[in-house]
Protein backbone atom coordinates (compact mmCIF):
# COMPACT_ATOMS: atom_id res chain seq x y z
CA UNK A 1 0.00 0.00 0.00
CA UNK A 2 2.66 2.40 0.28
CA UNK A 3 5.64 3.59 2.58
CA UNK A 4 3.03 3.81 5.66
CA UNK A 5 2.70 0.66 7.48
CA UNK A 6 -0.80 -0.25 8.63
CA UNK A 7 -2.10 0.76 11.45
CA UNK A 8 -1.34 -1.08 14.87
CA UNK A 9 -4.13 -3.10 17.05
CA UNK A 10 -4.12 -0.13 19.00
CA UNK A 11 -4.87 2.02 15.83
CA UNK A 12 -1.54 3.83 15.57
CA UNK A 13 1.01 3.65 13.01
CA UNK A 14 3.65 1.34 14.58
CA UNK A 15 6.54 3.19 16.41
CA UNK A 16 9.46 5.08 13.83
CA UNK A 17 10.00 7.91 11.73
CA UNK A 18 7.94 7.34 8.10
CA UNK A 19 9.13 10.25 5.49
CA UNK A 20 6.40 10.66 2.83
CA UNK A 21 5.95 13.41 0.20
CA UNK A 22 2.95 15.26 -0.21
CA UNK A 23 1.85 12.72 -2.89
CA UNK A 24 2.74 9.81 -1.07
CA UNK A 25 0.48 11.11 1.56
CA UNK A 26 -2.67 11.61 -0.34
CA UNK A 27 -2.20 7.76 -1.45
CA UNK A 28 -1.43 6.73 1.63
CA UNK A 29 -3.42 5.01 4.61
CA UNK A 30 -3.79 8.03 5.88
CA UNK A 31 -6.07 9.53 3.67
CA UNK A 32 -7.39 6.35 1.59
CA UNK A 33 -7.82 4.22 4.55
CA UNK A 34 -6.75 0.87 5.86
CA UNK A 35 -6.94 -2.32 3.65
CA UNK A 36 -9.70 -3.45 5.80
CA UNK A 37 -12.96 -1.56 4.47
CA UNK A 38 -15.39 -3.40 6.26
CA UNK A 39 -14.15 -2.76 9.42
CA UNK A 40 -13.67 1.28 8.28
CA UNK A 41 -16.83 1.17 6.22
CA UNK A 42 -16.70 5.51 7.95
CA UNK A 43 -13.53 6.16 6.72
CA UNK A 44 -13.96 9.65 5.21
CA UNK A 45 -11.14 9.70 2.62
CA UNK A 46 -12.68 13.41 1.06
CA UNK A 47 -12.38 15.25 4.37
CA UNK A 48 -8.58 13.49 4.97
CA UNK A 49 -7.58 14.57 1.76
CA UNK A 50 -9.12 17.93 1.88
CA UNK A 51 -7.02 18.24 5.13
CA UNK A 52 -3.60 17.03 3.25
CA UNK A 53 -4.59 19.67 0.90
CA UNK A 54 -4.50 22.52 3.44
CA UNK A 55 -1.68 20.90 5.34
CA UNK A 56 0.17 21.44 1.87
CA UNK A 57 -0.59 24.91 1.49
CA UNK A 58 1.47 25.39 5.17
CA UNK A 59 4.10 23.41 4.07
CA UNK A 60 5.06 25.24 0.70
CA UNK A 61 4.85 28.48 2.54
CA UNK A 62 7.34 26.65 5.23
CA UNK A 63 9.48 25.85 1.98
CA UNK A 64 9.57 28.86 0.66
CA UNK A 65 11.09 30.30 3.49
CA UNK A 66 13.80 27.71 3.99
CA UNK A 67 11.95 25.62 6.38
CA UNK A 68 12.46 21.72 5.27
CA UNK A 69 11.71 19.57 8.41
CA UNK A 70 7.70 19.23 8.71
CA UNK A 71 6.36 16.37 10.83
CA UNK A 72 2.84 15.59 11.34
CA UNK A 73 0.81 13.30 13.75
CA UNK A 74 -2.12 13.59 16.24
CA UNK A 75 -5.52 11.81 15.31
CA UNK A 76 -4.60 12.34 11.70
CA UNK A 77 -2.15 9.50 11.94
CA UNK A 78 -4.47 7.20 13.79
CA UNK A 79 -7.68 5.09 12.73
CA UNK A 80 -10.17 7.64 13.55
CA UNK A 81 -12.35 7.76 10.44
CA UNK A 82 -12.78 11.96 10.71
CA UNK A 83 -9.84 13.52 12.45
CA UNK A 84 -10.85 17.26 13.51
CA UNK A 85 -7.50 18.51 12.34
CA UNK A 86 -4.04 17.10 11.52
CA UNK A 87 -1.25 18.71 14.03
CA UNK A 88 2.50 18.89 13.97
CA UNK A 89 5.80 20.93 14.43
CA UNK A 90 8.60 22.25 12.36
CA UNK A 91 12.17 22.72 13.06
CA UNK A 92 13.40 25.94 13.05
CA UNK A 93 16.00 28.49 14.21
CA UNK A 94 15.64 30.03 17.69
CA UNK A 95 16.44 33.43 16.98
CA UNK A 96 14.68 33.64 13.72
CA UNK A 97 11.33 32.88 15.61
CA UNK A 98 12.19 35.05 18.74
CA UNK A 99 12.65 38.00 16.70
CA UNK A 100 9.46 37.43 14.78
CA UNK A 101 11.09 37.54 11.16
CA UNK A 102 9.53 34.13 10.85
CA UNK A 103 6.26 35.20 11.08
CA UNK A 104 6.48 38.39 8.96
CA UNK A 105 7.99 36.06 6.38
CA UNK A 106 5.40 33.36 6.30
CA UNK A 107 2.32 36.10 7.13
CA UNK A 108 3.58 37.91 3.53
CA UNK A 109 2.78 34.27 1.84
CA UNK A 110 -0.03 34.02 3.08
CA UNK A 111 -3.03 35.50 2.36
CA UNK A 112 -5.15 34.85 5.30
CA UNK A 113 -2.19 36.41 7.91
CA UNK A 114 -2.47 33.21 10.38
CA UNK A 115 1.27 32.26 11.13
CA UNK A 116 1.09 33.20 15.05
CA UNK A 117 1.64 31.30 18.03
CA UNK A 118 0.42 34.14 20.68
CA UNK A 119 -1.86 32.59 22.68
CA UNK A 120 -4.42 35.90 22.61
CA UNK A 121 -4.97 34.90 18.56
CA UNK A 122 -6.86 31.99 19.78
CA UNK A 123 -10.13 31.97 19.48
CA UNK A 124 -13.29 29.66 20.30
CA UNK A 125 -14.58 27.32 18.06
CA UNK A 126 -18.75 25.92 18.39
CA UNK A 127 -18.40 22.64 20.23
CA UNK A 128 -15.07 22.95 21.04
CA UNK A 129 -13.47 23.62 24.42
CA UNK A 130 -10.12 24.31 23.37
CA UNK A 131 -9.86 27.65 21.65
CA UNK A 132 -7.89 27.57 18.61
CA UNK A 133 -5.27 29.40 16.53
CA UNK A 134 -6.02 31.14 13.53
CA UNK A 135 -4.31 28.83 11.07
CA UNK A 136 -6.84 26.00 12.71
CA UNK A 137 -9.77 28.44 12.05
CA UNK A 138 -8.28 28.56 8.37
CA UNK A 139 -6.84 25.32 7.23
CA UNK A 140 -7.99 22.65 10.11
CA UNK A 141 -4.00 22.36 10.79
CA UNK A 142 -2.00 23.95 13.33
CA UNK A 143 2.03 23.77 12.91
CA UNK A 144 4.19 24.28 15.88
CA UNK A 145 7.86 26.00 15.73
CA UNK A 146 10.35 23.69 17.34
CA UNK A 147 14.05 24.57 18.26
CA UNK A 148 16.29 22.60 20.89
CA UNK A 149 15.26 23.14 24.38
CA UNK A 150 11.33 24.55 23.34
CA UNK A 151 9.00 22.05 25.57
CA UNK A 152 5.60 21.16 24.43
CA UNK A 153 3.37 21.37 27.45
CA UNK A 154 2.82 17.96 27.03
CA UNK A 155 4.17 15.33 30.16
CA UNK A 156 5.16 11.84 30.39
CA UNK A 157 3.82 9.89 32.54
CA UNK A 158 6.39 10.83 35.34
CA UNK A 159 5.29 14.50 34.93
CA UNK A 160 8.55 15.64 33.05
CA UNK A 161 8.03 17.98 30.23
CA UNK A 162 8.51 16.91 26.54
CA UNK A 163 9.86 18.75 23.53
CA UNK A 164 7.84 18.06 20.18
CA UNK A 165 10.02 15.69 18.95
CA UNK A 166 9.48 13.04 21.73
CA UNK A 167 5.54 13.94 22.81
CA UNK A 168 4.63 13.52 19.24
CA UNK A 169 5.96 10.01 19.32
CA UNK A 170 3.71 9.08 21.85
CA UNK A 171 -0.02 8.80 22.24
CA UNK A 172 -1.69 11.00 24.76
CA UNK A 173 -4.29 8.39 25.46
CA UNK A 174 -2.14 5.43 26.91
CA UNK A 175 1.08 7.04 26.11
CA UNK A 176 2.72 4.18 24.29
CA UNK A 177 5.01 4.96 21.46
CA UNK A 178 3.62 5.29 18.65
CA UNK A 179 4.74 6.29 14.81
CA UNK A 180 4.73 9.74 13.10
CA UNK A 181 5.41 11.15 9.39
CA UNK A 182 7.79 13.39 8.18
CA UNK A 183 7.09 15.59 5.52
CA UNK A 184 9.43 15.13 2.63
CA UNK A 185 10.99 18.18 1.41
CA UNK A 186 10.64 18.76 -2.22
CA UNK A 187 12.88 21.68 -4.27
CA UNK A 188 11.93 24.46 -6.49
CA UNK A 189 10.75 22.42 -9.32
CA UNK A 190 8.86 20.14 -7.11
CA UNK A 191 11.58 17.10 -7.13
CA UNK A 192 12.00 15.16 -3.93
CA UNK A 193 15.64 15.88 -2.33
Amino acid sequence: MGPLPEFTSDGMLPPGDYEVSLNELRESILVVGPADVDAYHTWNAGWRRHLVGCLETLVRQLWQVGIDEVFVDGSFTEDKDHPNDIDGYFVCDLMRLASGELERELNLLDPHKIWTWDPASRRPYRGYPKRQLPMWHQYRVELYPHFSGLHSGIRDPLGNELEFPSAFRRSRRDGKARGIVKIQFEGPTGAQL
